[in-house]
């Protein structure tokens, strides 16, 4: 766990910290599962993110300025976003090819998000593919 990215979710409102602290968990779970073992948490653009040697950053993030959502972000100029809008068309609300938008309210897609998350992790691994293997 990295101080700085502590001291950021420590400055979230508790609403947004509880969901937010859900989507770092699944990001953690999910490279386990993956057996991910290098992936590295930081801040970049102020944003908690996870990088790892094989996959694209995931940037998570809520905003004063959208106070009813918090998003998971990825690579503009990846396949990622324009895949998850495939596969699932109606499952996530999206921002253009950069975000899935997530209510703060609303229960998360667990199975979903994580399979969203695992090809993001291993996003250069799959990218040749159709789908991303999806």
């Amino acid at each position: 766990m990295n101080v700085k990215v502590e001291e950021k979710f420590a400055g979230y409102p508790k609403g947004a910290q509880t969901k937010l602290q859900k989507l770092r968990k699944l990001i953690y779970k999910v490279a386990e599962e993956c057996q991910i073992t290098d992936l590295e948490e930081t801040l970049k653009w102020g944003e908690p993110s996870y990088l790892t040697k094989f996959g694209s950053t995931i940037r998570i993030d809520w905003k004063p300025s959208a106070p009813k959502h918090y998003a998971m972000y990825f690579h503009c100029q990846s396949k990622l976003v324009a895949t998850f809008k495939e596969v699932y068309p109606h499952t996530f609300h999206y921002q253009g090819n950069r975000a899935i938008v997530l209510d703060i309210k609303a229960k998360l897609p667990e199975k979903e998000l994580k399979h969203c998350i695992t090809l993001a992790l291993t996003y250069h691994k799959v990218k040749h593919l159709p789908l991303l293997g999806a």
